[in-house]
Order: C-alpha cells, then structure tokens, then sequence
C-alpha cells in the first residue's frame, strides 16, 4: 500500500514552480472519459429527431464545441486538484504562443465553417464563385469546402475565405440565373439588325430559358466600336462558360452571314508637318 501511495504522489515537474502527481493525471483520465459519455449521450439525444442534413451540421458544430468543453474540463480539474495552471502557463509561455501562431489560421477556419454552417450562407450543390473560381459545392465539413469545378477539379476551400473574401452565389435565390455576352460592332452598323441577330443567336441555344426571354442592351458608344450586351436566363449555371462560348459561335456565324463587321481597335493619328 505504501509503495502504491508513493507512486500515486510522484511528482512530475512541469517546470520551476510547477509539477503534477500522477493521482492528478489518473483522475484527468477519468474525468475526461466521463465527460466523453457524457457528452455522447447528449449528442445522441439532440439528434435523435433532427433530419439528416440537420444532423451532419449539428454533430460538425458539436465536435468543435467537444475539444473545447475538453479543455475546459481539464483546466477546471487541474486548478481543483491544487495545480498552479497560472505557472504552468507561465512555464510554456513560449510553446504556447508558437502553437498559438501556427495554429491561427486553422482556428479561422474552425470559426468560418461554423458560420456557415449556422447561418446557411451556402448549401451542398450551389455554385459559388470565389476569387474568380467557379465550383459546385460538393460537401461543406468544419474547416474546409469542398467544390468541384467546370473541368471536374476538386477544389478544396479553407472556410475563413468566405469572411475575407466576397462570395457570389450563383443559386441562392433558385436555379434561374442571367448571363451575358458583351461584343463590339462596327461604327455605321445597323443596329436593329444587330439586336434582331443577337436576339437569335441566344435563343438558338437549347439551354437558354425561353420562359424568359433574352435582352439586348446597347451598352455605349465605344472608341472603336458600338457596344452590345445580349442577356439571357439559364437553369445550368454550371455550365455558363460552355454556353456563352455557344452563343459566341452562333454570333460570329450570323454577323458574317449578314455583314456585320466586328472592328479592330482604330486610331487616327494625325502628322503636322512644320
């Protein structure tokens, strides 16, 4: 029993002025494997009616939440226990603020995927556009996205982008979007032909909802040309690079079907001989 006791109140020292007993570490073990049960049962009763969506968002958010009571938990059973947890912070002030740096970043992301998984700022399979890139979203976790591009890459997204950075969602207001195609005619053109052709380049093409119907804005009196921008509706935003390239080629067939010059960029320059 004696030498039981003596190895229950070993020391292990922390540092200068800290040290814990092996007691103490025994009955952190315990505490934190009761908290674990406890914790279960509590995840296990939370989400015993929530839908499945609901759930994977929930357990996301619990699992964070988890680490932190963790800790929490621990910090509490130390100070109770009669351990100094001012001295032992203090003791690896240095380590704690160099894991704290390195681990900024991650805490960001931890933070971000919390948002979003709260305030639904985004779903799985919305198209998103992000720093010029654009994905469907494939699957949302608590520290990374993952979305998937027009050319099949996978797209993996810290989540703190979604804080620093401005997201278009392509799909949060219904799978209806608008695009357009901007292009350049020839001074002298005739424009009512040029709205009658852009017209029907855009509804040429199958994927363009006839429902809504195209626009053609005459855009401004460029240095060069007459600017047009013809919009229309589409139900597969994902594949709006494709189809503007469509319409693209549609366009280029019916200007030279019908002699609408598309012009090169014009200077005059003028030669004063003194």
């Amino acid at each position: 029993m004696k030498k039981i006791l003596e190895f229950l109140n070993y020391k292990i020292p922390l540092g200068e002025d800290a040290s814990i007993t092996v007691q103490i570490i025994l009955l952190l073990i315990f505490v934190l494997i009761i908290t674990a049960y406890i914790l279960k049962i509590v995840r296990n009763i939370v989400t015993k009616k929530l839908p499945g969506n609901d759930k994977a968002k929930f357990v996301s958010v619990f699992n964070y939440l988890k680490w932190l009571a963790y800790v929490v938990i621990f910090l509490v059973t130390l100070q109770t226990s009669g351990v100094n947890v001012t001295a032992v912070f203090a003791a690896s002030a240095a380590l704690l603020i160099g894991v704290g740096l390195a681990l900024q970043t991650l805490f960001q992301d931890i933070i971000s995927g919390i948002f979003i998984l709260v305030d639904q700022t985004v779903h799985a399979g919305d198209i998103i556009e992000l720093e010029g890139k654009i994905g469907r979203i494939e699957e949302i976790n608590l520290r990374t996205t993952r979305a998937v591009t027009i050319d099949n890459k996978v797209m993996i997204i810290p989540n703190h982008l979604y804080l620093t950075n401005t997201l278009f969602n392509w799909t949060a207001n219904g799978e209806e979007t608008r695009a357009s195609v901007e292009i350049g005619v020839a001074y002298g053109s005739d424009v009512q032909l040029v709205k009658k052709l852009l017209l029907a380049a855009a509804n040429s093409h199958s994927s363009v909802l006839k429902s809504t119907k195209a626009k053609v804005f005459f855009s401004d009196f460029g240095e060069s040309a007459l600017s047009f921008r013809v919009a229309f509706s589409l139900n597969n935003s994902f594949e709006v690079k494709v189809i503007q390239s469509d319409i693209r080629f549609e366009i280029d067939k019916l200007f030279r079907e019908n002699n609408i010059k598309i012009p090169f960029p014009q200077r005059d320059i003028h030669i004063i001989d003194k």
